[in-house]
């Protein structure tokens, strides 16, 4: 589940080519998540993933949980709402 987005701010120090020592700074957006597994709270670079995915339409899944194993319960729990044998070729995505 998405919670927010989070800017994180961070000062660094640098030496140039004459010794002369500058001060930077970097800002970070970070998106907050809770696990739909477990229940985790975890934080995620914007960098680093798909801007769509920042909603709740999707699941989240945190580092220490298996997103494979999650994606497979979550199919069997489609099946089950629509009552649809595992050997059918009728795509569940769509409901």
């Amino acid at each position: 589940m998405f919670l927010e987005t989070k800017k994180s701010i961070t000062k660094h120090t640098r030496t140039s080519k004459l010794g002369i020592e500058h001060d930077y700074t970097r800002a970070k957006t970070v998106a907050v998540f809770k696990c739909d597994n477990c229940g985790s709270i975890f934080e995620r670079d914007i960098g680093k993933m798909d801007h769509r995915r920042l909603n709740n339409r999707y699941f989240h899944v945190c580092s220490t949980c298996n997103p494979k194993q999650f994606a497979q319960k979550k199919g069997v729990e489609r099946r089950t709402i629509w009552e649809i044998s595992v050997d059918s070729d009728i795509d569940i995505s769509r409901y």
